[in-house]
């Protein structure tokens, strides 16, 4: 199936690239050309990851329907056909601590997207090869914090 994808592009940005079937599936590219080149894997990805999670796929938009969508404004539409005979998914299992899961589900959500997606974006976007200056993991490490808090806290009251 063919999904309508936008095309942003600001002043001081890389090209995004949106669905507006699939809120939360983003990619970009610092050129047109891969923008447009990881348009068709980012889409099966996230569909990928509906489908492990049960989700419903939706069925695509027609480009009347999205006429009076906000975030069509300053943006090109193209279709883009998921990517699914290039990309092999495979399913892994992790070990981490509830309240890691906790709050990568609580992120995850806020992202608009799944669980899976939102590892594997968070994995390949960079974020582990920059420098770190610990104070990332103080970040993580306060909000586990507030989460074992406000468990204990719940069980308190129960």
């Amino acid at each position: 199936m063919d999904y309508i994808a936008y095309l942003h592009k600001d002043s001081k940005s890389d090209f995004g690239v949106s669905f507006p079937d699939f809120p939360g599936c983003v990619t970009a590219g610092k050129s047109l050309d891969e923008a447009r080149r990881k348009a068709p894997e980012a889409l099966a990805f996230h569909i990928a990851g509906m489908l492990e999670d049960g989700e419903k796929i939706p069925k695509p938009s027609k480009m009347d329907d999205l006429a009076g969508d906000p975030n069509r404004e300053n943006a090109v539409a193209f279709l883009v056909t998921a990517d699914f005979n290039k990309t092999k998914t495979v399913r892994v299992n992790i070990t981490a601590r509830e309240n890691q899961i906790e709050m990568i589900d609580r992120l995850a959500r806020r992202a608009g997207m799944t669980r899976s997606a939102y590892m594997v974006q968070s994995a390949t976007s960079g974020v582990a090869f920059k420098k770190r200056d610990g104070s990332g993991r103080r970040i993580i490490n306060a909000r586990a914090k507030r989460v074992k808090s406000t468990k204990r806290k719940e069980n308190q009251g129960s």
